[in-house]
């Protein structure tokens, strides 16, 4: 299902676009793909949103550039934990939120690649990351818990760790928080909250920023939001 909605996102994918590639599984899909394209004559130029994608995009073939020396693109392609109706997301899973979000928001347009399974009423099931500064991480711990306290969030908040004894660092040098809150009634409130903590770089919560989701399920590809414009 995942590579099925890699393959209807693509499809409106077009010769000399500026493209930002996801993190996680489901852009792995995408990559594969667009590495097959780029075979067969497609000229696109790429910026990855991880050290991962940009050694797969490379291996590829695929040309890619950065946000330096291409700081406007036409289309993000990526995936999510969590999506709702509203085509607002809880991504970072994979680790990449950050530059994933920079990535997106020197987009044009954003396409989300996903499966039904990811849908939600209520966006929260998935645990919410937070990207913090390791410069006081205790504090800034702290500081999350009481805005989330202060709408009404009280669940666990833990550290990624990448082994026992070992922190998970991001390809910037941060620390995530992973929040599990549950369900998250007031998701901008929070958003605008967690940016406001001196200590937090960056957060999970994407909204704003998608303008299609490419839904895969049992019955094919449905897509919410606009996916209309570029087309090949």
């Amino acid at each position: 299902m995942k590579r099925a909605a890699a393959q209807a996102a693509l499809d409106h994918v077009a010769h000399g676009m500026r493209l930002g590639l996801g993190t996680g599984s489901t852009a792995a899909h995408f990559v594969d793909l667009l590495g097959a394209r780029v075979r067969e004559g497609l000229e696109v130029v790429g910026v990855p949103t991880s050290e991962r994608t940009r050694l797969q995009a490379e291996g590829l073939g695929v040309k890619l550039t950065t946000l330096d020396e291409t700081p406007e693109l036409d289309l993000t392609i990526d995936g999510a934990d969590e999506f709702d109706s509203s085509l607002r997301l809880i991504k970072g899973g994979g680790g990449a939120l950050l530059r994933e979000k920079i990535v997106a928001a020197a987009s044009g347009r954003m396409f989300v690649i996903t499966d039904a399974t990811k849908e939600v009423q209520t966006l929260g099931g998935f645990p919410l990351p937070v990207e913090i500064d390791r410069f006081g991480a205790r504090s800034t711990r702290l500081h999350i818990e009481r805005v989330a306290r202060g709408l009404g969030l009280i669940g666990a908040i833990t550290q990624r760790m990448s082994a026992p004894d070992a922190p998970y660092v991001t390809d910037g040098g941060h620390y995530i928080l992973d929040c599990a809150f549950g369900a998250i009634d007031a998701p901008e409130a929070l958003s605008e909250r967690l940016a406001a903590i001196p200590g937090v770089v960056d957060h999970g919560l994407f909204i704003g920023l998608a303008t299609a989701i490419f839904v895969a399920g049992a019955s094919g590809v449905r897509v919410l939001g606009d996916a209309t414009g570029g087309a090949a």
